[in-house]
């Protein structure tokens, strides 16, 4: 069993969790020398019951993704990080991120927020980071973003 990462996941949805794990995942990747993948998954269970067609890659759904991800991997690069891989993808993020790209990347550690959904869709869909933790083959960090209280 090794101490160090070498293939880190990276889950990003836009919210502010993500970014904290984003950040977390720059000091990480840096301190074990790895390889930082960033995964944003458009998730098509909602747009396949409205249009009952999966998208493409091609599609004006997955632009904000592309935009996000370019962003952090141009952050990346400038941060001294010098493998990111960037993967913007329709399915299940429950399944996408734990099963498929996890395997896809061979990652040993998945870094993702704790919660980017809202509490409707956390409430029918379930967590995204719980079914991560337990689904996983590898490790897992679940960064929270701590409200500043004042004093």
């Amino acid at each position: 069993m090794t101490l160090e990462y070498k293939r880190i996941l990276v889950a990003i949805d836009g919210s502010h969790e993500a970014e904290w794990a984003f950040q977390k995942s720059l000091e990480i990747t840096k301190r074990n020398n790895a390889v930082l993948n960033l995964i944003y998954v458009v998730d098509t269970r909602s747009f396949t019951a409205m249009t009952k067609r999966v998208p493409n890659i091609d599609d004006q759904v997955f632009e904000y993704g592309k935009v996000l991800l370019n962003n952090y991997k141009e952050e990346a690069l400038a941060a001294g990080i010098s493998d990111v891989n960037v993967f913007v993808v329709p399915g299940s993020p429950n399944k996408v991120i734990s099963r498929d790209y996890a395997k896809q990347v061979e990652a040993d550690l998945i870094i993702c927020g704790a919660q980017g959904l809202n509490a409707i869709e956390h409430y029918i869909l379930g967590s995204v980071s719980q079914h991560i933790v337990t689904s996983s083959p590898c490790d897992v960090l679940v960064v929270r973003q701590l409200e500043k209280t004042e004093k």
